[in-house]
């Protein structure tokens, strides 16, 4: 079967619709944001901050929140407290699924199940 997304796994068994993947996905942008976005919302970083931050994260592979910090863009509890707020309001796929209305949170506990199951095959 190949690897697949848990998304395309409940469209391909019409489980939900390809719409609500979409619109859980489109969830998941707005509350799953990235270090830099949260900073620069809070006034901590400017745009040309995040992107010199990343400049380096790209040369370095080190983690946004260490470069801020070495290079004194940003304080340790200042990235402790983006990272908490980060973890905070994460959201996971089903999770977004469910609060859409596509899908009950019981139903994605068992399709989750399923395509575990699925996959565990695959690489085995």
């Amino acid at each position: 079967m190949g690897h697949i997304l848990f998304g395309s796994y409940l469209v391909e068994r019409n489980i939900v619709s390809a719409m609500d993947v979409i619109k859980a996905r489109f969830v998941q942008l707005k509350n799953n944001r990235k270090i830099g976005e949260l900073a620069q919302a809070k006034g901590l970083l400017t745009h040309d901050d995040v992107l010199n931050i990343l400049a380096i994260q790209e040369e370095t592979r080190d983690k946004f929140g260490e470069i801020a910090v070495r290079d004194k863009y940003l304080t340790k509890g200042q990235v402790e407290e983006l990272l908490k707020e980060q973890k905070d309001n994460y959201i996971f796929f089903g999770e977004a699924l469910v609060s859409i209305g596509a899908i009950s949170e019981k139903e994605v506990i068992e399709q989750l199940k399923e395509f575990n199951k699925l996959e565990t095959q695959d690489s085995g």
